[in-house]
């Protein structure tokens, strides 16, 4: 059941207001009897409310008298005070974020190889968003594959954000496709390529369809495969993450000369 408790209330605290609901106007004294709050507490537990402004006092009544206000206008009270915490909270939060990723950021980068591999199209996407996210220079991506693990309608807009943060932190990105799957892309991603993403500096899509399956260079450093279905080798499967410089120059060796044939992408 909700509680007072749940919008920040002490035990003490939420006897005494729903006590005075019920009373009206009363003393510290009679309120302590009514709501089981103990004579020695009370008046700090009425302090505490009426900074809250949950309740009223009549200071010009000996002995003093308190009045409870109305439940909606003090649930409207207490929940205003919760927000101001959580975006208290939030602030701090984000403080914190920046201050870590500026000390982590500046840890030596380990060179060493290293793989790791995402099954099914939930994990798959996750990944695909992680390493882009990851990019610091230059992010290759080249799509070759017409029906892909995941629904490009469903997680462009994702994509997207990613591709044009990169581009906000100055990592320039080229985009290789057939036009076989150029011809999947729906007409949202369509869109959202023209609107916000074709005019950007350091953006390149070209089409060309000498290429085979689906992989992404990320800062000339790291390979991402998408990984073929094999029962059904129109699906993807996964995805493979690889770690390694000497195998991300091979690829980006290969992709090279696609590249250069390739036509400039025009919607």
């Amino acid at each position: 059941m909700a509680s007072l408790r749940d919008l920040g209330l002490s035990e003490y605290e939420a006897r005494a207001y729903r006590s005075l609901l019920s009373t009206g106007p009363t003393t510290a004294k009679e309120l302590s009897r009514a709501s089981d709050v103990p004579m020695g507490r009370i008046y700090d537990v009425l302090n505490s409310i009426e900074q809250y402004n949950l309740v009223r006092s009549q200071t010009a009544s000996r002995p003093k008298k308190y009045v409870a206000v109305e439940p909606s206008t003090a649930l409207d009270r207490l929940l205003d005070d919760k927000k101001r915490e959580l975006e208290e909270k939030a602030d701090q939060y984000e403080s914190i974020v920046d201050d870590l990723a500026d000390e982590l950021d500046a840890a030596e980068p380990v060179e060493d190889q290293f793989w790791t591999a995402a099954v099914g199209p939930d994990e798959t996407v996750d990944l695909f968003l992680e390493r882009l996210a990851a990019a610091d220079d230059h992010i290759v991506m080249v799509s070759a594959d017409s029906a892909p693990q995941w629904d490009l309608e469903t997680v462009s807009e994702e994509v997207s954000a990613q591709l044009e943060d990169a581009l906000d932190r100055g990592v320039s990105i080229d985009v290789l496709m057939t036009r076989e799957m150029v011809g999947s892309l729906s007409e949202a991603v369509g869109r959202r390529y023209r609107e916000a993403l074709q005019h950007r500096d350091d953006f390149d899509v070209r089409t060309n369809d000498d290429i085979t399956g689906s992989f992404n260079i990320i800062d000339g450093v790291e390979v991402c495969i998408q990984v073929p279905n094999p029962l059904s080798s129109s699906d993807a499967f996964g995805m493979i993450d690889l770690k390694d410089p000497e195998f991300a120059a091979n690829v980006h060796e290969e992709f090279v000369p696609r590249w250069s044939e390739a036509e400039p992408l025009e919607f």
